[in-house]
């Protein structure tokens, strides 16, 4: 079994520990997700794995020819060739072996009949059902079908390489990296540039790759189907958690519950000493004391307990919304073209029609090139090159999000006087706690608008507008540039929010969370599902298997909001009433075994601190019973999980 093993590496940048003492081990079937805060290094483990960085100390072990492949989180650009020729020299390790093929035979075809042939006809053997097994004669219709699963149309596969964007580069490259079919896939951040038909289509790839894999992403749902373990990095530390991620998060928000009580009663004793400290320490009398409580701070910020800021919970809520009528928006026959480079009309949209009522949240869904963009352009006022009609209802008042405003932000001012300056009183001593929320963290906040890049001004003008009183937000993509915990606070903050919100977003679990109304663009063509996005796939599936789909909740003109009808309207009260009270039954057990969980491993890692004592490791009768106990422990860990994911999947 091909597998890399990492045991005891350590890194450091300066007088930064990054890696510390970190074990792995990676191997056919692994399916991991790598998380932790940004800054935290998890892109440069990657490259220590991946054998493109060397680490200070430690081992790394690869079984022979075990290949790993490697995709960077961005800055990859190609060149000089077509989109099929530039992916098919992913299966260049065919194309050596091949050549090694033609080597074997030209040695046989010259060695004397006494010679021994048996070794070159094994090694030939082997190459042969390699070649045959990786698809390696299938290598064009295998590129060209993954190239399409990621987005491509057949007319790119002759484009030139040079003619795509720096997302669509990306793309080329997770498409190569994917071909290679290495024993050992490392992908951080492959979900960035994705659709969500393209995070679809990779979440299967995933599901049915043979090899192992390690992901970094920011995306929950993509995360929660494809992998069942998580290996946290926080302060150079690599911690194992069995399990989805979901589940991760869950069983580490109990162990944050007790290392927030710790972490609190250390400043308390630090806040003490500093204090005696300070007051005494300049006395003659007291020196003697001040010395000694010195030593023990010392010692005390020697191990001092670091709070993860991704589990810091920060909530903010909006500014209140200016009230507005029932009607917001109301679109009827809207007509959108554009001319291409050959002078034809190439039509986006046509005949669309909308009306959007107060505290409906929509997400406008379809493929890329659908219209999706055109229709928030046009909805906010910025395109105004269409045919049909347009009405806001009274009292709307528009705020409109989408990269393209937030790169061409300038100014010398820094982040926190352009916030000061705009927002409303009582959100101004809020301030620093949402920019750290939207990852701008300690000096950060005085940066100049001037030197940002393009992420830092997404994030930057995404919290200017939510600080903004309107009643109507219309968001293109505005999770880009967020990690998880930043999504986590704007999708809340968005609930709360008691205006109206369309949006667009790649993010199926943020889509999920905040979706009551789905609006579906296909080439000139539009339906609208009353609902939930769940719903929405739903019917999709329905469709795509040829079943009947409920003519109530889909149609292609919009209805009032008193015939809505929400995707469980089929089930009957009483079955509703009963499904309810099991759920809320099976996740006050789930919620239990997780404390049960998080205080077995807990005391596990006590006694495993306790057996690495010299005196009690040097004791055998000791080391024994403590070991004893350890198994023990850790076949209670194995019990509960099992019985943690048998509650979970039927929760699911």
């Amino acid at each position: 079994m091909a597998f890399v093993q990492f045991s005891k590496v350590s890194l450091a940048f300066g007088d930064r520990d990054i890696l510390k003492e970190v074990s792995v081990n990676l191997s056919e079937g692994t399916k991991a997700a790598l998380t932790g805060a940004n800054g935290s290094g998890k892109s440069t483990l990657m490259k220590v794995m991946a054998g493109l960085i060397e680490c200070d100390s430690g081992d790394r072990a690869v079984t022979k020819n075990c290949r790993i492949g490697y995709l960077p989180q961005s800055g990859i650009v190609h060149k000089g060739c077509t989109l099929l020729e530039e992916v098919d020299r992913a299966f260049h390790y065919g194309y050596e072996l091949q050549k090694e093929m033609e080597q074997i035979g030209d040695s046989l075809a010259t060695m004397s009949k006494d010679g021994n042939s048996l070794p070159l006809l094994e090694r030939q053997a082997e190459i042969i059902a390699w070649l045959e097994e990786s698809g390696w004669n299938r290598r064009e219709v295998l590129a060209r079908q993954t190239l399409e699963g990621l987005g491509f149309s057949k007319e790119d596969m002759t484009r030139s390489v040079e003619e795509f964007s720096g997302g669509w580069q990306m793309r080329i490259a997770l498409a190569k990296a994917l071909l290679e079919k290495p024993d050992i896939l490392l992908l951080d951040e492959p979900t960035n540039y994705l659709d969500i038909e393209a995070r679809n289509w990779l979440e299967k790839f995933l599901h049915d790759f043979s090899g192992g894999f390690l992901l970094v992403s920011h995306d929950r749902y993509f995360l929660d189907v494809t992998i069942n373990e998580v290996y946290e990095l926080f302060n150079g530390d690599l911690k194992r958690y069995p399990g989805n991620y979901t589940h991760y998060e869950k069983v580490r928000a109990v162990e944050l519950e007790t290392l927030m009580q710790r972490y609190e009663q250390q400043q308390e004793e630090i806040n003490k000493l500093e204090d005696f400290i300070r007051r005494f320490g300049y006395k003659a009398t007291k020196a003697a004391q001040a010395q000694e409580r010195q030593k023990m701070l010392d010692k005390i910020l020697a191990e001092k307990i670091e709070i993860p800021e991704t589990l810091k919970k920060i909530r903010f809520s909006f500014p209140p919304a200016p009230h507005s009528g029932r009607l917001v928006l109301t679109l009827e026959n809207i007509n959108k073209s554009y001319i291409n480079a050959d002078k034809t009309e190439h039509q986006v949209l046509k005949d669309l029609g909308l009306v959007l009522e107060n505290g409906d949240r929509l997400v406008v869904a379809g493929k890329n090139g659908a219209g999706k963009t055109t229709l928030l352009r046009i909805i906010a006022g910025e395109d105004s090159a269409y045919s049909g009609n347009l009405k806001l209802g009274s009292g709307v008042s528009i705020g409109y999000f989408s990269q393209d405003n937030a790169e061409s932000m300038k100014g010398s001012m820094s982040m926190l006087e352009m916030l000061e300056a705009e927002a409303p009183l009582e959100l101004i001593p809020k301030l620093r706690d949402m920019l750290g929320a939207f990852l701008f963290r300690g000096d950060d906040v005085y940066k100049s608008v001037d030197v940002l890049s393009g992420g830092e001004k997404s994030r930057l003008a995404l919290l200017r507008l939510l600080l903004k009183p309107v009643n109507l937000l219309i968001l293109d993509e505005p999770t880009n540039h967020l990690d998880m915990h930043s999504k986590d606070v704007l999708l809340n903050a968005l609930k709360d929010f008691g205006g109206t919100v369309i949006f667009v977003s790649h993010d199926r679990g943020f889509i999920e969370s905040l979706a009551t109304r789905v609006l579906e663009l296909t080439p000139c063509k539009f339906r609208e599902f009353p609902g939930s996005y769940q719903y929405y796939m739903e019917q999709l599936e329905k469709e795509s298997l040829g079943l009947d789909q409920d003519e109530n909740l889909v149609s292609t003109v919009s209805k009032p909001v008193e015939q809505k009808v929400v995707s469980q309207g089929a089930k009957s009260y009483e079955e509703q009433k009963r499904l309810k009270a099991e759920r809320r039954k099976l996740e006050k057990e789930e919620q239990r075994l997780m404390e049960e969980i998080a205080a077995l491993e807990e005391k596990k890692a006590g006694l495993e601190e306790e057996l690495s004592k010299p005196e009690v490791y040097s004791d055998g009768a000791k080391s024994k019973s403590i070991q004893e106990e350890i198994e023990k422990t850790e076949k209670l860990i194995e019990e509960t999980s099992a019985k943690w994911e048998e509650i979970s999947m039927q929760l699911e």
